[in-house]
């Protein structure tokens, strides 16, 4: 018998995304904790940990976009046009991509507080219904593949990007960037399972310092060269296109760099709230970056040498060690936000359906979204490193960054379409208005990516491809097995009904038998009275369900339901946000007169061997990746945290 095999208390797509069609649990609201928490406070967190990201891109986004226009030629005479136009088009980027689209439009489609890519995909198959959700499950499948996808790029661009300012201090050293960048990242994901909790408190004020320094060096420069202002003005950002159109596509595909964490700000909106976030962004992260921008602008105008790097060289030479190590710590608070942001998307995507279940560790007992997931961690680190010492500078990887990022945000606004049209009821022309202008800069920025996609950005491509691969063959062989195996169920009240009249031997205590399907005599149960003979003088049919909220109010957790004097149902309900804790659970019934006592229950699971078939109705290979992904599966006991010692498993043999 295999290790780790599903059994019926798996939480199943046709069950989990539909578990609470009509919205139970998003009355209770997610307790924030925003009330007796400053909004100050709120955005300086914030700064730590949505905007690492964005706020480490001038790092290297002028300067590969500037490239770019050049032909990548650092040593080309940049005529002063090229320069304001690129920064033109960096800064209404940063305006229409991030202030207009995320900021203002998408963080108004939340969950129940909660945002990001999956929680567009709950909102939208909730308003369109089970039958006609199969697209938007498929664009979740992408968006969640490419987000991924970001997750690992941006660790490695961003470390090596800072670490890379150590040539500029001592040459010697040049030598030594991948292995100082290597060193970094590994320290990194080694203490992901410490949680971020101790550090957490470090990150706002770090990344306020760095972002006050972004400007202070911006504004220090911008005296250098003062037309540079003319790239406020957007009609030198359409000129650059009608100019230079032989190199507008690779300029776009640079572009985006300046706008790679706009997601972030969506994503993590329930740790911070829609306030604080929008704050933090108006207020100081979008002023610093333009500031910034405007700066190394100047600069290059100034001193066309610059271009090597211009972010380093607004640093005064006895500034620059401290400037270095500044830059390096930022990057590694950004890293750390996509690696979180990757542990959240992995548990939403597991309580959707989407993924076998994996072992998931609270690294917080204060904040439910701290969580640490080892084999994503792992999993991120191994790629990470073979990306840094595959494209070994940020420049090369930097091709391999735009379409994870834009194929994200083009997945994003065709999910926010169908949520504004379904779930806000917008007319058709209102929802066209609203996000074609929106779409269109997607798809131009994520087509300009695609002429890097021999050059690095097939990385994201196959990462987001298998991941596709994987989602689809997990969901669509539960379904089979969930059907297959229906076929030979007995009915709950049949069952007990035949009890009834011919009772078997009983025992103390009280016995939970998990299932999926609460209408059918779960496996356990079946074989329980087929091997042992008995029964208990008590007997729980338990379903744990995923609703498609983030969280459920704790009034809404748990239903009892008498079907005799020893037998009981209990539906058992958990937002996708949140972690499934049976005994918690059940202990919470004892309000309703129910008595529980975890010394005097049996846990029944059914460990389920299964075997490939040709009519499974996958192919051979799909059966043998299903088989694979469900021995790999978290032991049941450990993910709805049963104590192993009250838990019985019964072992079955299915065929898909």
């Amino acid at each position: 018998m295999g290790h780790d095999k599903p059994n019926p208390s798996t939480v199943r797509p046709e069950d989990s995304r539909f578990g609470l069609d009509d919205g139970h649990g998003a009355a209770g609201g997610h307790p924030h904790g925003h009330g007796s928490t400053g909004a100050a406070a709120l955005a300086l967190g914030a700064l730590g940990v949505v905007f690492g990201d964005i706020g480490t891109s001038p790092l290297y986004a002028l300067r590969e976009t500037i490239l770019a226009a050049t032909g990548g030629d650092e040593h080309a005479v940049v005529p002063p046009s090229v320069v304001i136009g690129v920064l033109s088009l960096i800064l209404w980027s940063l305006v229409v991509v991030v202030t207009l689209k995320y900021v203002v439009l998408l963080m108004r489609a939340d969950n129940n507080g909660e945002g990001g890519i999956l929680t567009l995909v709950a909102l939208a198959q909730r308003s369109l219904g089970r039958n006609k959700s199969r697209s938007v499950l498929l664009l979740g499948m992408i968006g969640a593949g490419l987000f991924y996808g970001d997750t690992v790029i941006t660790p490695a661009i961003s470390v090596l990007s800072a670490v890379e300012g150590i040539k500029l201090i001592t040459p010697a050293l040049n030598d030594y960037i991948l292995w100082i960048s290597s060193v970094i990242l590994i320290g990194l994901f080694l203490v992901q399972s410490h949680g971020t909790q101790k550090v957490a408190t470090f990150f706002g004020p770090v990344m306020m310092l760095w972002f006050l320094t972004l400007a202070a060096l911006g504004v220090y420069h911008i005296a250098d060269d003062l037309s540079i202002f003319k790239s406020v003005n957007p009609y030198y950002a359409l000129t650059f296109f009608r100019d230079h159109a032989g190199v507008s596509l690779a300029v776009l595909g640079s572009v985006c760099l300046a706008v790679t964490g706009a997601e972030a700000l969506y994503g993590d909106m329930g740790h911070f709230g829609r306030g604080p976030i929008r704050g933090a962004w108006l207020y100081v992260v979008f002023p610093a970056l333009w500031l910034n921008y405007l700066g190394q602008g100047a600069l290059i105008l100034a001193d066309p040498s610059a271009i090597d790097n211009p972010f380093y060289r607004l640093a005064p030479p006895a500034l620059l060690p401290a400037f270095v190590v500044l830059a390096t710590v930022a990057t590694i608070i950004a890293s750390q936000a996509v690696i979180t942001g990757a542990f959240s998307l992995t548990r939403q995507a597991i309580q959707l359906g989407m993924l076998p279940r994996m072992e998931i560790r609270h690294t917080s007992e204060q904040t439910s979204g701290q969580i640490y997931v080892p084999r994503v961690n792992l999993m991120l680190l191994v790629i990470v490193l073979i990306l840094v010492w595959s494209f070994r500078t940020s420049s090369s990887l930097s091709h391999a960054y735009g379409i994870s990022v834009f194929g994200t945000m083009v997945v994003s606004s065709l999910l926010a379409a169908v949520v504004i049209r379904r779930h806000w009821g917008w007319s058709l022309p209102a929802t066209a208005a609203i996000i074609l202008p929106f779409l269109t800069v997607d798809v131009a920025f994520f087509s300009a990516n695609m002429l890097k996609l021999f050059h690095g950005g097939y990385v994201p491509v196959l990462l987001a491809m298998a991941l596709v691969v994987v989602m689809g063959t997990w969901m669509r062989g539960t379904k089979i097995l969930f059907d297959k195996t229906r076929k030979t169920d007995v009915p709950l009240l049949e069952l007990v009904g035949m009890l009834s009249k011919s009772p078997p031997a009983r025992v103390k205590g009280m016995a939970v038998f998990l299932t999926s399907d609460p209408e059918t005599a779960p496996a356990s149960l079946l074989h329980n009275l087929k091997h042992n003979k008995v029964l208990h003088e008590r007997n729980v049919i338990l379903t744990v369900r995923s609703a498609d909220t983030p969280r459920v109010a704790e009034e809404e957790r748990v239903r009892l339901a008498r079907i005799t004097d020893d037998f009981w149902r209990v539906d058992m309900v958990y937002g996708y946000m949140e972690s499934p804790n049976v005994p918690k659970g059940l202990a919470m019934l004892r309000k309703q007169g129910f008595k529980f006592d975890i010394m005097s229950t049996s846990f029944f699971l059914s460990r389920r061997s299964i075997k490939a078939s040709p009519q499974s109705g996958m192919p051979v290979w799909q059966d043998n990746l299903f088989i694979s992904l469900t021995k790999s599966a978290t032991d049941a006991t450990n993910f709805f945290q049963i104590p192993t010692g009250r838990v019985v498993e019964v072992g079955t043999q299915v065929t898909v």
